[in-house]
């Protein structure tokens, strides 16, 4: 048999090509002019059935595809099949768009199979024709589509009717639901329908554990197919005698929920489920008005627009989520059975499509991660550059072509550091300033500002950190006065003197090294954690006045690191901490993806026992308390070696600070 296709290089069409070919047959692309890499890109697909597929030179936009008069002589009255598969699934194109490719595109192909003396015009429409229907939509239906108010709607139900009131030969409409990767691969091209959710669902499985139930939208159904379903059916219902005028649902029988496909997804990428799902119908009491005035506030106008870009979902999607129109597809069951082509269910290959999504498609794998893309030629400035965290990011950064601002009061050790970082290739200055010294903190400012001009990333690394109960430090409230000076305002200086030029650039990073305790609220460290959560809630502040001059802040809440500040304390010899360099690692992700905030699972699953269960968290907090000693100053070398007891202790919450 011959066949004649339109978009067969498109996402459904490589796929209803391989049937076809399978067959045996001669397989006629429609290729527009400039568009010849695409074909030898589908012949390469079919390496063994190359010599079967034939270039066509035409295009959409023209009246009959603008074939030439030597084609359509050569193949008049010779293709038994046209499929016009070529056309927008996209609800984010614009309307002119919509337009030109799906109707006016629709108008021209069903001109050509007229010329051509085609024996079948095989159209691919969509479940869009119903627009939406509120009910069940069946095949035989179409003028009783209701609420075509997207244009991706409306020009798939004009483009429909063309067929249905132009076609001058045999035609069948066949109208798949939202088409995603192949069942067996999870092959697709682009993101569309349940791929807008993905993103979401990859954030909450990096920030939460699996078994943390979150809560959702129920939501409509959404009809789901996989794209080797649609190519097999069409196959199928286009070779079956006896079907010309008719129309068949190429969609699922049994659709899920909005709730449901979430979860579905959620399972495949083994992120938390959505345990709690709201019916949005609930809020159907409220009047129109009082809705539709709340949600063109300025400020939930801002909140959604950032939520849509965040993850990446276009705003025409929403419209979708209370989807109200099911699908009859008994015609099309009916007509495939037998035939060995039915709908799997999406649970079945779930897995298929978010792994080829998750290495493929997804965003992420096609922004500049490496650390060296984000720092070349930006200034860094770090403090607490001597050692620890500071001295262990400082030697990460010394590989990448920024240009690092080493910060410490000993010159003697910062010089060392800028010796290391110098014998890996980078390039740094060293500049002395005691943190804890406000007026010292504006000279550093003053002198970074002259003689390099800006700063681009400031990581406020200098810290203090004091180990000792309440009861104990009565008589020493200078412990609460020092730690704040250098972990609050000291930072909070060089925060305020160098945002103005970050401003003026409208360019700035600030990274606040702060620490689990504040997670945690950990007993015995009022002082560091009361500092460190001054600083974040400065953070959070800032960001929301400056979040629209593109100047981010991140807060990374520190596990235990194994830096001289703790080694004093004897018993975290034998405590679970990690590395400076590990640490450093955090600074590096803070640098790259500039998160509001970063952290541990288990600090963050601490935060919110605490705001549930507050009182379970004390008594929790009050065990590790009484089971881990007071140690006086001047006498840590004669602490013992922990129980067993206080070593299974730190390892089960391992990070936190006793």
């Amino acid at each position: 048999m011959n066949y004649f296709l339109t978009g067969a290089t498109g996402f459904i069409g490589k796929f209803l090509t391989q049937r076809l070919l399978d067959r045996g047959g001669q397989v006629y692309v429609l290729v527009r002019p400039g568009s010849e890499l695409k074909f030898m890109a589908l012949q390469a697909r079919f390496p063994h059935q190359r010599t079967q597929l034939h270039a066509v030179e035409g295009d959409l936009l023209l009246p009959g595809l603008g074939l030439g008069k030597a084609v359509l002589e050569q193949l008049a009255g010779k293709m038994d099949h046209f499929f016009h598969l070529a056309a927008i699934y996209d609800i984010a194109a614009s309307e002119e768009a919509q337009q030109v490719a799906n109707v006016d595109g629709t108008r021209h192909a069903l001109q050509a199979a007229g010329q051509l003396k085609a024996g079948c015009f095989h159209y691919a429409s969509s479940i869009a024709v119903a627009g939406l229907f509120p009910g069940i939509f069946r095949e035989d239906m179409f003028e009783e589509a209701e609420k075509l108010v997207n244009p991706y709607l409306r020009t798939k139900h004009e483009a429909e009717k063309i067929v249905r009131t132009e076609a001058g030969i045999p035609f069948r409409i066949y109208r798949p639901g939202m088409v995603v990767g192949h069942s067996k691969t999870g092959e697709i091209d682009k993101i569309d329908g349940p791929y807008f959710f993905f993103r979401l669902i990859k954030t909450l499985r990096d920030a939460l554990p699996r078994w943390m139930p979150m809560v959702g939208v129920e939501g409509g159904r959404l009809n789901i197919v996989p794209v080797d379903f649609v190519a097999g059916a069409m196959d199928v219902l286009a070779h079956k005698p006896g079907l010309d005028g008719r129309c068949f649902h190429l969609t699922d029988p049994r659709p899920h929920k909005v709730g449901e496909v979430m979860n579905v997804f959620a399972r495949a990428a083994s992120a938390p489920e959505f345990a709690m799902r709201v019916d949005a119908r609930m809020f159907g009491f409220i009047p129109p008005v009082v809705k539709n005035g709340l949600a063109k506030l300025p400020p939930i106008e801002r909140m959604k627009k950032q939520f849509l870009l965040d993850f990446q979902i276009p705003p025409e999607a929403i419209g979708f989520i209370n989807y109200p129109t099911k699908f009859d597809c008994r015609e099309a069951q009916r007509e495939l059975e037998g035939s060995g082509v039915s709908c799997p269910r999406l649970d079945q290959y779930a897995g298929a499509v978010w792994d080829y999504w998750a290495r493929n498609l997804d965003s992420d794998l096609f922004i500049d991660r490496t650390l060296a893309g984000n720092v070349k030629s930006k200034v860094i400035l770090i403090t607490g550059a001597s050692s620890g965290i500071g001295r262990a990011t400082a030697l990460r950064l010394a590989e990448t072509e920024g240009i690092l601002l080493l910060v410490a009061r000993s010159r003697e050790k910062l010089e060392e550091t800028l010796a290391e970082v110098q014998a890996r290739g980078g390039h740094a200055f060293i500049h002395i300033c005691d943190v804890s010294n406000l007026e010292d903190c504006d000279r550093l400012v003053q002198e970074v500002l002259t003689e390099h001009g800006r700063v681009d990333v400031l990581v406020n690394n200098a810290g203090r950190s004091i180990r000792r109960g309440i009861a104990s430090a009565y008589e020493r409230f200078h412990d609460y006065e020092r730690t704040m000076q250098l972990n609050y305002f000291g930072a909070l200086r060089l925060i305020m003197g160098l945002l103005p030029s970050m401003t003026a650039n409208r360019r700035g990073l600030i990274i606040n090294i702060s620490s689990i305790g504040v997670l945690t609220n950990a007993p015995r460290f009022s002082a560091y954690v009361a500092s460190k959560a001054a600083l974040d809630a400065f953070s959070r502040c800032a960001a929301a006045e400056f979040s629209d001059q593109n100047v981010r802040f991140t807060t990374i809440n520190m596990p235990l690191v194994r830096t001289p500040m703790i080694a004093p304390t004897k018993i975290y010899d034998y405590a679970p901490a990690i590395s400076p360099e590990e640490a450093a690692d955090m600074v590096c992700e803070a640098i790259i993806r500039r998160p509001k905030r970063i952290a541990t699972r288990l600090g963050i699953f601490a935060q919110i026992l605490y705001d549930i269960a507050p009182k379970m968290t004390e008594i929790i907090l009050n065990t590790g308390f009484k089971m881990f000693p007071e140690v006086e100053k001047g006498k840590q070398a004669e602490q013992p070696a922990p129980s067993t007891e206080q070593v299974a202790f730190q390892y089960i919450m391992r990070g936190i600070y006793w």
